[in-house]
């Protein structure tokens, strides 16, 4: 049975347990079939991405060591996001099997089930071909090449040789093994994550959402998660946090240098960041409005359903219990009309209170903070820290 054919049977497919990457992984037993070995991997991506670069400098530069080991560039790239995107990939995989299968559950009705299978056998295709991941390693050696001279003007004293004159100095060999090794296994997991989660968005997690909405779910106006039942759609936003924090590193990275050695400040670079927090909340939460055409229509025939139902039901209420209650006034707490009363203006609250768009302001809260969190070592190169903490105590008084 083919890997396409397991998932349209498995109720868990995975967005990411596939493609070229995923089984050379495996062959290597990185992965085991039913295991993601993260520790494992995380280890794996240190030793070969910074270990080396740690004893070719102690061997030929071990007077450049303290700064290998204090270049936040570096230390950022393979120490924190590697590792984090890594874990992203297992953060990823369970919220869209989560999601999935909920849907498969609550909201296909049978009629149906057989285009959702066909979407997530396209899904599944797609996750597996061979041509984005080439592209991949195709854009990490042009992104390589093309910003060759860049590196050795923004190296550090670890990474280059004859850096007395400008003109003379050139890579040294961990500068060479950090541009051709660390550098292309940190942008080929930027890549993979970009293909998997943000491309994924674009075209695997959005396509599947967009054809989720043209079918007809099992909705219920009065579900009480106020969006009709699919509130947990929202959910999808936490697996973002890691890749938009990868993103929002990198360019932390870039800005700290021009705030430390150019003449840049924090604030020139405010409106790139409203930009960059921006765009991270739409990549996260955009696909999410293809349910807008379904939400938002609902929501006025509930309205309207449910108005004419309380009508007649307070109308019968009122007959019953406020013209015609006497001598039966001992039952009236006991009465069931009472509850039904309670149950029905419940429901037309969250009728009321229903959102087209199916998550909450909690969901935004992950990518933002990985955003905020990613850029506040280039806030950290122009405001103290203990300026911050003080700022933050004051604010809380």
């Amino acid at each position: 049975m083919s890997e396409v054919s397991r998932d349209v049977l498995n109720p868990e497919v995975s967005l990411i347990r596939g493609g070229p990457f995923y089984q050379a992984q495996l062959m290597a037993r990185l992965i085991g079939p039913r295991q993601w070995n993260l520790g494992r991997r995380i280890l794996f991506a240190v030793a070969i991405g910074w270990l080396p670069l740690v004893l070719i400098v102690a061997l030929l530069q071990p007077g450049a060591l303290v700064a290998l080991l204090t270049d936040y560039k570096v230390a950022s790239r393979m120490l924190i996001a590697a590792p984090i995107l890594l874990l992203g990939q297992v953060l990823m995989e369970s919220k869209f099997r989560m999601i999935v299968s909920q849907v498969r559950e609550d909201l296909i009705a049978p009629a149906e089930m057989s285009r959702f299978q066909e979407a997530i056998a396209w899904v599944a295709r797609l996750r597996d071909s061979l041509l984005p991941e080439l592209a991949i390693v195709a854009l990490v050696g042009l992104q390589i090449a093309s910003s060759f001279s860049a590196k050795v003007g923004m190296a550090g004293a670890w990474a280059v040789e004859g850096a007395q004159i400008a003109s003379d100095a050139h890579l040294s060999p961990a500068g060479w093994y950090y541009a051709l090794v660390s550098a292309s296994i940190y942008l080929f997991l930027v890549g993979l994550s970009l293909w998997k989660w943000l491309l994924g968005t674009c075209f695997l997690w959005t396509c599947f959402l967009f054809k989720l909405s043209r079918m007809k779910l099992q909705l219920m106006v009065s579900h009480p998660d106020k969006h009709a039942g699919i509130g947990f759609l929202g959910m999808s936003t936490v697996a973002f946090a890691p890749i938009a924090f990868a993103i929002a590193a990198a360019v932390g990275v870039t800005w700290r240098y021009e705030i430390l050695y150019t003449d840049a400040s924090l604030l020139s670079f405010k409106m790139p960041a409203i930009l960059l927090l921006v765009l991270v909340l739409l990549l996260a939460v955009g696909p999410l409005l293809f349910f807008v055409p379904k939400l938002a229509p609902l929501r006025r025939k509930g309205i309207l359903q449910y108005g004419s139902l309380a009508h007649l039901h307070s109308m019968e209420f009122y007959d019953k219990w406020i013209l015609h209650r006497r001598g039966r006034e001992p039952e009236l707490l006991a009465a069931p009309e009472i509850s039904s009363l309670t149950d029905l203006a419940s429901s037309f609250q969250n009728i009321e209170a229903m959102k087209p768009l199916p998550f909450d302001k909690g969901s935004l809260v992950a990518p933002a903070a990985a955003v905020l969190i990613g850029l506040f070592p280039a806030i950290l190169a122009q405001v103290p820290l203990k300026v911050i903490f003080k700022s933050l105590l004051h604010a809380m008084k």
